[in-house]
């Protein structure tokens, strides 16, 4: 088993249950990480014997732009379509940040984390 981790994936996005959330955005990042097998690849040097991290990261920045008002709602879609279009991942952890969230105080962040193991 072998682990790949995409840190610190940056985007402007529109998340936020406020309305002015939806019209002026506000910078989040995206750690994912998924297991699986990468001993094929490991001995092969092949691209298609492992988990491409460039899908990994299309993923990411396409259910990013898409707007929720839940950062819980974006990490299950990135989950859901991280598990459906790669078979070979067995499990996948992603955390989605917002950056300086409007929660009257002064706050870095405000992070959810969830993960998903296939069945």
């Amino acid at each position: 088993m072998g682990i790949i981790k995409l840190k610190n994936i940056r985007t402007f996005s529109y998340h936020g249950c406020l309305i002015e959330e939806g019209k002026i955005g506000s910078d989040y990042e995206v750690n994912l990480e998924i297991h699986a097998n990468l001993r094929k690849s490991a001995e092969s040097d092949h691209l298609a014997d492992t988990v491409d991290y460039v899908h990994l990261n299309k993923i990411v920045e396409e259910e990013m732009a898409i707007r929720s008002k839940l950062l819980e709602h974006v990490a299950k879609r990135i989950i859901t379509r991280v598990l459906d279009e790669i078979p070979m991942i067995t499990k996948t952890i992603v955390e989605v940040s917002k950056i300086n969230p409007p929660i009257g105080g002064d706050v870095e962040s405000v992070t959810i984390r969830m993960k998903e193991t296939r069945k």
